[in-house]
């Protein structure tokens, strides 16, 4: 009898243990599903599809085995303390236990097995909600249950590539039905004139948070709303409406059926940036006030965070198609002119014909926005510069946080014994006892060799098994699927390039002068070898031309099965790559890579990037580190003259620094100088560009100040927000009523100067305004701003002396007179207000 319960329980862990996504984020849990089903599991990763395959009779004869009771029971206990053991955020923050993100994403890469992702921005969701699960910040992901996902990609005898569409089939993927109080699965309506889309809630467990996902593909749905939720990236701009009004509007719905009732929403670039109505609308309804109040109230919890490079990358639509799908949702829930909203997402409010910017609303509906590096930041400011107008660009109001990757997602076996001491091995989120110089410290130079060449090796066992059945689904002859066996050589140097396939990538610099490429892969003392993977979108002709390009190149010539095509890069793909590759090869134009990824993920594996300087290797390069391709100059057009120096100077890094450094061995057979690299690159970056950093970065600097905001502006029955939405309302009435009457500077001891200024507030009282010095920057010297006081007067008087002591280390002429909208009760300027008066 107790065996028998014993066995039942086991088999409620094993089901536990497959649907939760915190298992697959490293090797160490594959044992008892190679044992369920060796073969499936080594092609799918997918523990849900290994439960679901294998019969009752094969898992119950596993259960009833001792060993394998007692693996099960180990992973089983390892995983409950996990999700049990207080985490960084219950350690570090315990006063702020109640609060509560919403981390909104139109894709995540979590998994193999729940294939809802495309690239780079899935990247990023996916590695941050891990994070947040670490470190125990309190985090409910909400996104798109895709029936068909991203596309998969093979290619035509010509190196065409084709686009295919398998389909997310939910009974074999890790996700369930989001049940309501009932223990019904949830289904929510959303209402449009004459006709309603019926969306369904699933959820996943992500060790100790949850990801919620939209499903349209209900039977009571007509076929073209069923297939909103389709093709990630898919169909037409209309489509990509319904896409976007979905996951906003129906994703904030779906999170209050959950039962979460967020402080901070997080929007994951502009995507979602609907569900910032909806919050708003559930609010004006919750505590009876008006859209205005609303929305002030809301904001201050909102987080937008950008990852466009170029204004061209926002989603834009035609104000009429906003009407059309917007208009009934806005005019009755909202009760709101159609004009009013639409506004919110115009460069140009009011402007008929001005596009709905999706980041544009994201903006202004947001009480901090933050870029994904630090040259993006300064990008970004650029980009949002119109929707602040007469504002400094260095002021306009984004912040960065770069980017960074989960590392047990990312680690390779073979370099994972080099970071347990360092990391634990454990997902807990504590501080590491030891930093990573010290962890690497342990490690003699041959045993940094030896991990490196296992995992290299590694790589180029899994590349000939996949080129081998790539050949083989394309009807290949077996001698020519076995040759593929032949490929590739463990000692020599292995680069790898692996992206999406886009113009700004430039994805074929590296085919600048194939001769001279060709060259290196068939040099007789120093050759290299290359892989090279990625997707261009099935709409963008320029990039499947590239790949083309590449696929040409390879049939052309003769590289000696030292250079191959691994095709449909996804998840799994991505992770032997950064973990076998010797050097990351990153060519974008700069600085249209916003962050960039890729090329973390090799660092804890002992890969060296050799990166154009843009995104996070633009502040994360230093000799000795790596290689940097460009001189940090920014090339936002097309310049063949660039691209010309930008391959020389890549090939002559390969062929003079790079090459003759790994093939350059001492008496020991070590290449030392290599290996210095290599722990330099560890030592100095791997925390530093791990999603750890980012998230508790993200906590302190915005989700606890953002929660804190949001409280203090809705307490008291929304006092705060009723009294800001008033403020704000009265300086746009008055604001031009505002004159700068008179100037007096005088020069004062020791460089000092006195500057006092005359006023005419207009109808706004004094609290309402701040007035400043200000000079901009110059030269080295940075831009200088300097709050002038205001002295006492007749509280009724209209004419205001304000003053201020400037020292002498700027000239006085650099300086002028502004006034911007005061901070009183924590008004954000100029991200709420951007009303600003200069001096003429």
């Amino acid at each position: 009898m107790a065996l028998e319960k014993s066995i039942e329980k086991l088999r409620m862990d094993l089901d536990e243990l497959a649907f939760d996504l915190s298992i697959t984020w490293s090797s160490l849990n594959d044992m008892i599903w190679r044992l369920m089903d060796n073969d499936l599991w080594l092609l799918s990763r997918n523990p849900c599809l290994v439960l679901s395959s294998v019969s009752d009779d094969h898992s119950e004869g596993l259960l009833r085995q001792p060993t394998f009771r007692a693996q099960l029971q180990a992973l089983s206990q390892t995983r409950y303390d996990e999700l049990n053991t207080p985490g960084w955020f219950h350690q570090s923050h315990r006063q702020e236990q109640a609060c509560c993100i919403a981390y909104f994403s139109m894709e995540f890469m979590l998994s193999d097995a729940l294939p809802i992702y495309s690239g780079g921005l899935g990247n990023v969701a996916g590695d941050q909600l891990k994070a947040a699960s670490d470190l125990g910040v309190p985090v409910t992901a909400v996104g798109m249950l895709w029936q068909h996902g991203y596309f998969r990609q093979e290619f035509d005898s010509q190196g065409h590539q084709q686009a295919l569409y398998p389909v997310n089939d939910t009974r074999q993927m890790p996700v369930r039905p989001l049940l309501d109080g009932s223990g019904n699965p949830v289904r929510l309506a959303c209402h449009f004139p004459g006709w309603t889309i019926w969306l369904r809630g699933w959820q996943v467990n992500v060790g100790r948070n949850r990801l919620l996902l939209i499903d349209t593909n209900d039977p009571a749905n007509p076929p073209p709303v069923r297939l909103i939720a389709g093709e990630l990236y898919g169909g037409d701009l209309e489509m990509r409406l319904r896409q976007e009004l979905v996951l906003g509007i129906g994703g904030w719905r779906l999170l209050e059926a959950a039962g979460v009732e967020p402080d901070v929403l997080h929007l994951n670039d502009g995507h979602a940036a609907f569900a910032v109505l909806e919050r708003a609308l559930s609010y004006q309804r919750k505590h009876n006030v008006d859209f205005e109040v609303a929305l002030t109230a809301t904001r201050a919890g909102n987080l937008f965070t950008t990852h466009t490079p170029v204004t061209a990358g926002f989603d834009r639509f035609p104000p009429a198609l906003i009407e059309k799908y917007l208009g009934h949702y806005i005019q009755q829930e909202l009760a709101q002119p159609v004009a009013r909203v639409i506004s919110l997402g115009q460069e140009q409010p009011g402007v008929p014909d001005s596009p709905f910017n999706m980041a544009w609303l994201a903006s202004r509906a947001a009480g901090a926005i933050n870029a994904v590096s630090e040259l993006h930041g300064a990008t970004s400011r650029r980009i949002f510069e119109p929707l602040y107008p007469r504002w400094p660009a260095a002021e306009v109001p984004i912040g960065h946080v770069t980017n960074g990757i989960h590392l047990a997602t990312w680690i390779g076996a073979d370099a994972l014994e080099a970071w347990k001491h360092w990391h634990k091995g454990q997902p807990s989120g504590g501080e590491p006892e030891l930093s990573a110089e010290q962890a690497l410290s342990s490690f003699s130079d041959q045993d940094l060799w030896n991990i490196r060449r296992r995992a290299r090796s590694a790589l180029l066992d899994y590349s000939r098994d996949h080129l081998a059945r790539q050949r083989a689904i394309h009807g290949a002859s077996l001698q020519q699927i076995d040759a593929c066996q032949q490929w590739f050589d463990p000692d020599i140097l292995t680069l790898g390039f692996a992206r999406r396939f886009a113009t700004y990538k430039r994805p074929n610099l590296l085919l600048h002068d194939p001769q001279r490429l060709l060259n290196l892969i068939q040099h007789s003392r120093w050759p290299v070898q290359l892989l090279v993977a990625g997707k261009a979108h099935p709409a963008d002709l320029q990039g499947q031309a590239m790949l083309a390009q590449w696929h040409a190149f390879i049939r052309d010539t003769d590289s000696q099965g030292r250079i191959a095509f691994l095709d449909d890069y996804d998840m799994r793909v991505a992770q032997h790559l950064v973990s076998g590759v010797d050097v990351w090869i990153n060519t974008p134009r700069r600085p249209w890579e916003a962050s960039g990824t890729s090329g973390m993920k090799i660092l804890a594996n002992g890969g060296l990037n050799l990166s154009q300087l843009d995104g996070w290797w633009a502040e994360a390069y230093e000799p000795g580190l790596g290689w940097a391709i460009g001189d940090g100059s920014e090339e936002p057009e097309a310049d063949p003259g660039a691209d010309a120096r930008d391959a020389e100077q890549l090939y002559q890094l390969l062929e003079n620094e790079i090459i003759p450094t790994f093939y350059e061995h001492d008496a020991d057979g070590l290449p030392r100088r290599w290996i210095q690299h290599i722990r330099s690159s560890m030592s100095n970056l791997v925390q530093e560009y791990s999603a750890d950093r980012a998230v508790r970065e993200y906590t302190e600097r915005y989700y606890l100040p953002g929660a804190l905001r949001y409280r203090e502006r809705t307490k008291e029955r929304s006092a705060v927000a009723n009294l800001l939405r008033d403020r704000l309302t009265s300086l746009d009435e008055h604001w031009d009523e505002i004159k700068i009457l008179d100037t007096r500077i005088t020069r004062g001891p020791a460089l000092t100067y006195k500057v006092e200024v005359a006023i005419d507030t207009g109808a706004l009282p004094v609290n309402a305004l701040c007035v400043q010095l200000y000079a901009e920057q110059r030269g080295h010297a940075p831009a200088q701003v300097l709050d002038m006081t205001l002295k006492p007067a007749d509280e009724h008087a209209q004419t205001r002396l304000y003053v201020v002591e400037a020292r002498g280390d700027r000239e006085i002429e650099d300086f002028t007179v502004r006034i911007i909208p005061g901070s009183e009760y924590g008004l954000a300027v100029p991200l709420e207000s951007q009303r600003v008066h200069w001096a003429s």
